[in-house]
């Protein structure tokens, strides 16, 4: 019997969203570990409202996995929230937001919030989310309000847009399923320029 707030879902649709789920966790974690290589000293960086204190005892996977566990949302948000946090990425490079492991888990959250807001008809509210998250109300509704001012209110994707990211998911999905393949360059679409936020055409390549 699920939990309380648990997603209920079919079987089909419980398979997607595992996999693009994990898809966009294996994207993260390694944008995350990356970063947090050359990331500047926590007492040294720019203050963000998506940088924790402390890094969370959750790992990246985990947390996404709990988040599509309760979130009861389609799994075309996650594609969403992927397009979002890209979108707010690129705006936001002038303050040097990156995914660290300090930001990852705030930014995660949010960009969800966001997007199931925009997507799907029926959601849960944020004092909701904030439980899901492991944060206050208050710093979610925060959290909110800066994502929405980070991406100037820019909320709308078009097909050619969530199809582009669609495709970087599937080749996440298509590489993890085949763990016997030769070693290969992964692609994440956290832009570079506003030509990449766009269209994904050009694509940042990280190391397996």
């Amino acid at each position: 019997m699920a939990e309380a707030g648990e997603l209920v879902v079919s079987g089909a649709q419980q398979d997607d969203m595992l996999r693009v789920v994990a898809a966009l966790a294996g994207i993260l974690e390694r944008v995350t570990e990356r970063n947090d290589a050359v990331a500047t000293p926590a007492e040294a960086a720019p203050a963000s409202a998506f940088r924790a204190t402390t890094k969370p005892g959750i790992s990246v996977r985990a947390y996404v996995a709990r988040i599509a566990r309760f979130a009861g949302c389609s799994p075309a948000c996650y594609v969403v929230a992927y397009i979002y946090l890209d979108r707010l990425l690129h705006r936001a490079r002038r303050f040097a937001l990156a995914v660290d492991s300090y930001s990852v888990h705030r930014l995660l959250i949010t960009t969800v919030l966001a997007a199931v807001k925009f997507m799907d008809d029926v959601c849960y509210n944020n004092a909701y989310f904030a439980k899901v998250g492991g944060i206050s109300l208050v710093e979610m509704n925060y959290l909110e309000v800066d994502f929405l001012f980070g991406v100037g209110f820019d909320l709308n994707v078009t097909p050619e847009t969530f199809g582009h990211y669609c495709a970087v998911l599937q080749s996440e999905m298509l590489c993890a399923e085949a763990p016997s393949a030769p070693p290969r360059l992964q692609y994440c679409c956290l832009t570079e320029s506003e030509d990449d936020a766009a269209s994904c055409g050009s694509q940042q390549q990280l190391a397996a």
